[in-house]
Order: structure tokens, then C-alpha cells, then sequence
């Protein structure tokens, strides 16, 4: 069972099962979680973060949802087995997405590439 370096934020504006959602998806496609391996069960999680356990059933929910992991009733939850190319390849597409979203907004706002370039450099340092 490993244990899950999570990081909870009261300061971020991303809901708290996104955020334990966002940062499991992060070990696996880094290959720091690697299919089969275990997860905490929900209550554990809950416990060791310190929030409610409807939370991070929340987050469970979305990861499988997305096909992150598997959950087996009275086995518990495991990261999926699934191929890693193709899910780095489905996470790029979303940020293409929201990378056009951003682009569409700047360029109906006046904001320069240069502009465009410095802030979402500081973004992603800022993560």
C-alpha cells in the first residue's frame, strides 16, 4: 500500500476531491503509482487528510469515472490497467482545449502573445 503524498490547500480555488483527484492522476501518469497498485480505502484517505470521507469517495468516483483506477467491492480501489501513452495522450487533448479557450479569450482582449506566454509560464511555475 503506498502512501499518498497529497497536499490539500484551503487557499486553492479547486474544490478538495478535485485536488486529491488532480494529484493521483499526476502519480500515475508519472509512473510513481503504477497499474495494480493499491490505493487507500476511502475512510484511510479521510483519515490521513483529515476531511470526510464523502470527499474523497468523491474524488474515487471521478478517477474511476475517467479510467484512472478500478474499485472492487471488498477488495478496494486499484490504479487501472490501462495503457499510460493513451491517457497522457487524452490529458493532452484537455489541455489543448482550455490552451484554445485561453487563446480565444487573449486575442479578444488585447493580450499579446508575448503577455499570453509570460502568464501562463508563471502558472505553470506557480503550480
Amino acid at each position: 500500500m503506498h502512501t499518498l503524498d497529497i497536499l490539500i490547500s484551503n487557499a486553492s480555488g479547486k474544490p478538495i476531491y478535485d485536488q486529491i483527484a488532480s494529484q493521483i492522476k499526476e502519480l500515475i501518469i508519472s509512473g510513481r503509482l503504477a497499474q495494480g497498485d493499491p490505493l487507500p480505502s476511502m475512510r484511510l484517505l479521510a483519515q490521513e487528510l483529515r476531511i470526510s470521507v464523502i470527499t474523497t469517495k468523491r474524488a474515487y468516483e471521478e478517477l474511476e469515472r475517467d479510467g484512472f483506477i478500478e474499485s472492487f467491492p471488498g477488495k478496494g480501489s486499484f490504479v487501472a490497467q490501462r495503457n499510460m501513452e493513451f491517457i497522457r495522450e487524452e490529458q493532452l487533448k484537455k489541455v489543448e482545449l482550455h490552451l484554445q479557450q485561453a487563446v480565444e479569450l487573449a486575442r479578444t482582449s488585447g493580450v499579446s502573445l508575448e503577455e499570453l506566454t509570460e502568464l501562463l509560464r508563471l502558472q505553470y511555475e506557480n503550480f
